[in-house]
C-alpha cells in the first residue's frame, strides 16, 4: 500500500493506522515519488492528498490509471468540497476521504481501503482470467492440420473480426461451441461477455425468461425481477447453441431481436435495447426442418448471414493423431498419470475408427485410457470393443426389377461406390481406405486399376 501526502503529520498518522492492521505500508512525499514507487513495487492500493506542490492528487490518480488501470486509488481532501470530490471520481479514484480524522473515522477508513483492496484484486483476475480465454482460444490453439479444418478457420478468422451473425453446422462433437468462442474471443468484443445458451436443454416455459428476463410477478415464483442472457451480454457476444430445438412461439420473438436489437422481458411492456452479436449453432438440418414447418424460414435467413459447417472427424482423419496426443497431455497433467503413447497398431485402429461421437468421443476415450493404463504405451488390448471389433454395417439390398437386371453390372457398380466412398473419406489415403474396406493394400490398388477410379481434380472457374 502507498500513502502519499505532502504533510508528514497525516501522512505517518495513517501509516501507523493501517501498519497496525496489518498492511504493508511505504510512503510518498509527492506525485514524482509515487509515481517511482508505483513503478518499482507491487502496491495494491494508494491512499493520496489532492492538494500537494507540482503534480496534484487528481493528475497523480490519473496517470496511475493509465499504468496500473487495477490498481485502486483513494483521495484524501481536507476542503470537504463536493465538486472536488466528484473530479476525483471522474478521474478514476475508488472513492475519497475527508481530513481531519477523527477517531470516528478510523474504523471507516480501515473498512473503505479493505474494500478498494479488494475490488482491485477482482478486477486484476477478471483481467487475467480474459487474458488466459483469448489465449486459449487463439486459431494455433484449435488442433489440426487437415485442409478440411483450415477451410473453417479460414473463415472464422475473416467473420471475427466483423459483427456479423454467424450459424455454426455440424455434427454433435464436432466442435461447434470451440468455433463459437474462437470467434467471440478474436474479436472486438474479446474484452466483453460470451454468454451461452442451449436452446435444447432448458424447458420451453423457462427458455422465455433465461433470454429476455422477467419482472416481479410476472409468473408464479417470479418474486424478483431478473435479467435475462441478452442484457446480461450487452455489449458482447450470446451464443445460442441447439438453436433446432427452441420452439415456435421462441423464434418469433428472437426474429425481432435479429432485425432490431430490441425485446420485452417477460411481463413486461418496457422495450430493452441491446448491442449484442449473435453466434447460433445446430446440428439439426434447419432446411429440412423448415419444410415440416418446425422452423421459420425467414428466421433461418436472418441467422444464417455467414454460415459455418464444422467437418465430422472422420472427414479429417489427418488429424486424428494431433488430437489424440493433445488430450492425451491434458489428461496426463490433470490425472497425474504418465501415459507415454500410442503403440503403431492401436494408433492405426484409432485413425481408422469412424468416430461417430466425433472429437468428444475421441476426448473421452483418451481420458478413459489415460486413467486406465496409468503409464506405459496404450497397446491394442487397452482398447474399447467398439474399436478393435467394430461393427459391420448393415448394407441395403437392391430390390429386383420385374424386368430383371444385369447382375454383374449392379455389384460392379455397388463395388465401385464403396471403394469411391472409401477413398473419399480418407483423401485418396490407400492405406486408410484399404483398412476401412477390410481389404489388403494390394487388392484395393488392383480395383483401383481395373476399374479406372480417379482422384477429381477441383474444377477450374472462369470466373474473373
Amino acid at each position: 500500500m502507498l500513502i502519499v501526502d505532502d504533510e508528514e503529520l497525516y501522512r505517518k498518522a495513517l501509516e501507523r493506522i493501517l501498519t497496525r492492521v496489518g498492511h504493508n505500508v511505504i510512503t510518498a512525499r509527492d506525485a514524482t515519488e509515487a509515481l517511482v514507487a508505483v513503478a518499482e513495487h507491487s502496491i495494491d492500493l494508494v491512499l493520496s492528498d489532492i492538494q500537494m506542490p507540482g503534480i496534484n492528487g487528481l493528475e497523480l490518480v490519473r496517470q496511475i490509471r493509465e499504468i496500473a488501470p487495477d490498481l485502486p486509488c483513494i483521495v484524501i481532501t481536507g476542503y470537504g468540497s463536493a465538486e472536488q470530490s466528484v473530479e476525483a471520481l471522474r478521474a478514476g479514484a475508488f472513492w475519497y476521504l475527508e481530513k481531519p480524522f477523527d477517531q470516528g473515522h478510523l474504523d471507516v477508513v480501515r473498512r473503505l481501503v479493505e474494500q478498494a483492496i479488494e475490488v482491485g484484486r477482482l478486477k486484476s483476475e477478471n483481467r487475467m482470467l480474459q487474458r488466459q480465454l483469448q489465449s486459449r482460444y487463439q486459431f494455433e490453439n484449435i488442433v489440426g492440420s487437415s485442409p478440411a479444418l483450415h477451410s473453417v478457420l479460414d473463415v472464422v478468422a475473416k467473420v471475427a473480426e466483423t459483427d456479423s451473425t454467424v450459424l455454426i453446422t455440424g455434427e454433435s462433437g464436432t466442435g461447434k461451441e470451440l468455433i463459437a468462442r474462437a470467434i467471440h474471443y478474436n474479436s472486438p468484443r474479446a474484452t466483453r461477455m460470451l454468454v451461452t445458451v442451449n436452446c435444447g436443454a432448458i424447458p420451453e416455459e423457462l427458455l422465455e425468461s433465461e433470454l429476455f428476463g422477467h419482472v416481479k410477478g410476472a409468473f408464479t415464483n417470479a418474486i424478483r425481477h431478473r435479467e435475462g442472457r441478452f442484457t446480461v451480454a450487452d455489449g458482447g457476444t450470446i451464443f445460442l447453441d441447439e438453436i433446432g430445438d427452441m420452439s415456435p412461439n421462441l423464434q418469433v420473438k428472437l426474429l425481432r431481436v435479429l432485425q432490431d436489437r430490441t425485446f420485452e422481458p417477460v411481463g413486461s411492456s418496457k422495450t430493452v435495447s441491446v448491442d449484442v452479436r449473435v453466434l447460433a449453432a445446430t446440428n439439426q438440418d434447419l432446411e429440412q426442418a423448415i419444410r415440416e414447418r418446425r422452423f421459420r424460414e425467414d428466421l433461418y435467413y436472418r441467422l444464417n448471414v455467414i454460415p459455418i459447417e464444422v467437418p465430422p472427424l472422420r472427414n479429417r482423419r489427418d488429424d486424428i493423431p494431433l488430437l489424440i496426443h493433445h488430450f492425451l497431455e491434458v489428461a496426463n497433467a490433470d490425472k497425474q498419470r504418465q501415459v507415454s503413447g500410442f503403440s503403431a497398431e492401436a494408433m492405426e485402429l484409432l485413425c481408422s475408427h469412424n468416430w461417430p461421437g466425433n472429437v468428444r468421443e475421441l476426448e473421452n476415450l483418451v481420458e478413459r485410457l489415460v486413467v486406465l493404463c496409468v503409464e506405459g504405451e496404450v497397446q491394442i488390448h487397452d482398447l474399447p470393443p467398439q474399436i478393435t471389433k467394430p461393427t459391420a454395417p448393415t448394407v441395403p439390398v437392391p430390390q429386383l426389377p420385374p424386368g430383371g437386371l444385369s447382375f454383374r453390372g449392379v455389384v460392379d457398380d455397388f463395388e465401385s461406390n464403396l471403394i469411391l466412398q472409401a477413398l473419399e473419406q480418407t483423401h485418396w489415403n490407400k492405406n486408410q481406405a484399404a483398412r476401412l474396406l477390410g481389404l489388403n493394400r494390394t487388392t484395393l490398388l488392383e480395383k483401383i486399376k481395373k476399374k479406372g477410379l480417379e482422384e477429381k481434380e477441383p474444377e477450374e472457374s472462369d470466373d474473373v
